[in-house]
């Protein structure tokens, strides 16, 4: 038996991992007023069934956190979480993927193998592959598993949402070393990197958005330079094209792609094949 902070661990031979026998309980802990706070906001909104999917016991630590603590900064502290709130963009609730999800944290704990299948938005149909998990990555709407894969002979990433069936297996990895998420997706506008080159652009938003495209760090690479007009040149770097070219549609014709020529032409095909769509609404007279 080892000892780590005072906590006992325990090697388990079958499943060559270390576990912490029995309920134990974490020492106790001195938070100032700020970081108690900070805690108690984050652990109820953040464990928020709808917010951040299978971290609902953030909740359960957050009234934990509240009852240790004394009552007049107790109530202090309450009244005053109650007023500040975390609003997330919606996400998938992930409905019947929890078992998966847990399977997925004990794979990469144990450093084991899972074959999973999986239902490819890319392939247009159900594939298996065995999967040496690296990282699970929450972002934007869902959770992801990040890892190489089998059947694609390199790093994939999956959406947990997708994976139809898992299997743990007994063949253990290794992290190639010097592998990080971030390395992994280079400059990915999102968590697609594509292959090839990275690309230089150049987009312009008109004055009405200009300052609202301002506000936000979009990017890693970004970088403004407004006009004398009130109009911004964002530029940027990115690995691929396509996850950008979404972003940039959002701000409809309030927004034009000055460089590289290949995501003009994305743009281009788009707004044609909605035009074309909307034709004949813009035949009718207005109202």
């Amino acid at each position: 038996m080892l000892r780590q902070a005072g906590i006992p661990l325990m090697f388990d031979e079958q499943h060559q991992r270390y576990h912490v026998p029995g309920a134990r309980f974490l020492p106790p802990t001195n938070f100032t007023p700020e970081e108690a706070l900070a805690l108690i906001v984050l652990c109820h909104d953040l464990g928020d069934r709808e917010n951040l999917p299978f971290f609902g016991p953030a909740r359960t630590a957050a009234v934990k956190l509240e009852s240790s603590l004394p009552g007049r900064l107790r109530d202090l502290l309450r009244s005053t979480a109650e007023a500040v709130q975390i609003q997330l963009p919606p996400a998938n609730p992930l409905a019947g993927q929890k078992p998966v999800y847990e399977q997925l944290l004990e794979a990469v704990g144990r450093r084991c193998a899972v074959r999973i299948d999986y239902n490819s938005l890319a392939d247009g149909q159900r594939v298996r592959t065995r999967v040496h998990p690296y990282r699970l990555l929450f972002s934007r709407r869902s959770w992801y598993l990040i890892g190489r894969s089998s059947l694609h002979r390199g790093t994939r990433t999956f959406n947990v949402g997708r994976i139809l069936d898992l299997e743990m297996l007994e063949d253990h990895y290794q992290v190639p070393r010097g592998f990080s998420t971030e390395r992994y997706l280079r400059n990915a506008w999102h968590l697609i990197p594509e292959p090839g080159p990275d690309h230089d652009v150049v987009v312009r938003f008109d004055k009405t958005v200009a300052q609202n495209v301002a506000e936000v760090h979009w990017h890693k690479t970004q970088r403004l330079e407004f006009r004398p007009d009130g109009s911004l040149d964002f530029h940027v770097t990115v690995s691929g094209l396509r996850e950008m070219s979404w972003w940039i549609l959002g701000y409809g014709d309030r927004a034009e792609v000055l460089r590289p020529p290949e995501l003009r032409r994305i743009i281009a095909r788009h707004a044609a094949h909605l035009a074309q769509r909307y034709q004949q609404d813009l035949a009718e007279p207005p109202p």
